[in-house]
């Protein structure tokens, strides 16, 4: 019996959850007073995981895997379950994991929950507090399988350290058919991603233009944060869709989310909602943004922005 992490990464870089999971899943572990192992594919560094508690870590590495593919990572994932006689299965909840998590729990005949917020509050039964209504409740859900799987929020554990001694074996996984491939992956380079960014920058139509958007580049800058947009900014292709945050585009769980000219439509906020804290600037006062914003600021964004970056920059140098 075993706690099973998967530890995803991306050009060989373990991404920020992937220490979350694995901190996430030592804590399970000590629960079932059992062990965790974590799974990599492709990673350059596995022993990176030692620092946060990963006692074994498994490695997986094919150049056919290079390329994220949900049928093959499953299948991968599941042969390591059951080679490790894993009981517990933790996988993020980014878009990838979305794919990732079910698959895995039709293999492994287990009971899935997604969006996992919190420890398990009982083992017997297995409970866990996880996100529902596309973020605006909680449930607190029964899984009544022998193996569970278990998609855990970004942002929503935080990442431990708790260094151990591990080991790292390698495994050879038999590959299914992929059933489909790729032919190109466009992938922005030299920038902080929405998926693994702390703070991120969102701009809307009230920014008037495209040519407009080099203050949110800017603040972004300043910040070391990644820069995101509403969906009629990316449907009107002033940016790229690969920036469009809400319910029909990426997910943001950020610590600090800004909003600048976006009225606040149901379906962003519904993919924002995660977000720890929430500014919002718009001229409009009864944007629905501002009942769901921690902090608002009723004013003209092309002066409050500028402003606003000149004071960080000078808080920075002091």
């Amino acid at each position: 019996m075993s706690v099973l992490v998967f530890a995803d990464s991306s050009e060989g870089k373990f991404k920020k959850s992937a220490f979350e999971v694995v901190s996430y899943g030592k804590k399970i572990a000590e629960q079932l007073n059992t062990n965790i192992v974590a799974v990599t594919i492709n990673a350059d560094d596995s022993s990176e995981l030692y620092k946060y508690g990963a006692e074994k870590v498994v490695t997986v590495s094919n150049d056919s895997l290079t390329i994220f593919n949900a049928k093959q990572y499953g299948a991968v994932i599941t042969e390591v379950a059951k080679a490790e006689s894993a009981t517990v299965v933790v996988i993020d909840s980014s878009i990838d994991g979305l794919y990732l998590a079910p698959l895995v729990a039709v293999n492994l005949e287990a009971g899935c929950i997604s969006n996992a917020v919190e420890l398990p509050s009982n083992v017997s039964p297995f409970t866990i507090k996880r996100k529902t209504f596309s973020n605006k409740a909680f449930s607190n859900t029964v899984i009544s399988t022998d193996v569970k799987v278990i998609g855990l929020a970004k942002n929503s554990f935080g990442i431990y350290e708790n260094v151990v001694s591990g080991t790292t074996e390698s495994f050879e996984a038999a590959l299914p058919d992929a059933g489909v491939k790729s032919e190109k992956i466009e992938k922005v380079t030299g920038k902080v991603t929405i998926a693994d960014a702390d703070i991120v920058v969102s701009g809307g139509r009230g920014l008037k233009g495209p040519e407009n958007w080099g203050m949110i580049e800017e603040l972004a800058d300043v910040l070391g944060a990644a820069t995101a947009c509403s969906k009629p900014v990316s449907d009107l292709g002033w940016r790229p869709h690969g920036e469009h945050v809400g319910q029909t585009g990426k997910p943001v769980a950020s610590n600090l989310y800004i909003a600048i000219g976006i009225s606040g439509a149901i379906q962003h906020l519904a993919g924002i909602n995660a977000s720890k804290v929430k500014v919002v600037i718009n001229t409009d006062a009864d944007a629905p943004f501002f009942k769901a914003a921690d902090y608002g600021i009723i004013g003209d964004a092309f002066e409050v922005v500028p402003e606003l970056i000149e004071k960080l920059k000078a808080f920075k140098t002091a």
